[in-house]
């Protein structure tokens, strides 16, 4: 009985080990900018709510405009499929906000059918690869980036990452700690998703 307790101990230290890594790489993440010149400037969806984009999205989208602005990059492509009961994706309400802040529109490319990080990133790369696009800036919420790099590198997209810092997610300490520890948890799932 004691050795069964002395190897639970040990496979429970090694969980908590482990737990503690992925939340201490997915807050130093959070923290890394890299923008710099790339090919593309890949947005992440998020809701949108009858053709506008909500404030997290929004906010991703702010920082896009802006490091298209900078010359990070000449095409922007957004992300996200279309919810439940949605007649419009999150990837075309991004497109249309983007063209109003000023990008042309043909600097927009939008992939609509991904409704995981994972089917979006798939999808990311089959046109950067169609478009001969050999690099990218990852934009999303800082709780996310370290699981886009990791499927970045998974599907074979070259990135970097620029996390927004205006969403409303990151202006509240509390709900930013909120959503990385949520993410600590959910990230070897999404991992393995297939």
């Amino acid at each position: 009985m004691s050795r069964l307790l002395r190897v639970l101990g040990i496979a429970s230290l090694a969980a908590l080990a482990g737990w503690a890594a992925v939340l201490t790489a997915i807050v130093l993440f959070a923290r890394l900018d890299e923008a710099r010149p790339a090919g593309a400037i890949v947005v992440l969806g998020a809701a949108q709510y009858d053709g506008k984009p909500s404030p997290v999205l929004r906010a991703r989208l702010d920082h896009a405009v802006e490091l298209y602005r900078r010359g990070i990059a000449g095409t922007l492509i957004m992300t996200g499929g279309t919810g439940p009961g949605d007649t419009v994706s999150e990837a075309v309400v991004g497109k249309r906000y983007v063209v109003r802040q000023g990008v042309p529109a043909a600097a927009v490319i939008t992939e609509e059918r991904g409704m995981t990080s994972l089917q979006s990133m798939r999808a990311v790369a089959g046109i950067m690869h169609r478009e001969g696009i050999d690099s990218a800036v990852l934009v999303s919420d800082p709780f996310h980036m370290l699981r886009l790099r990791l499927l970045a590198l998974r599907v074979g997209i070259e990135a970097r990452s620029s996390p927004t810092r205006t969403s409303p997610i990151s202006r509240s300490p509390d709900e930013e700690r909120r959503f990385m520890l949520r993410e600590s948890f959910s990230l070897p799932f999404a991992l393995v998703e297939r």
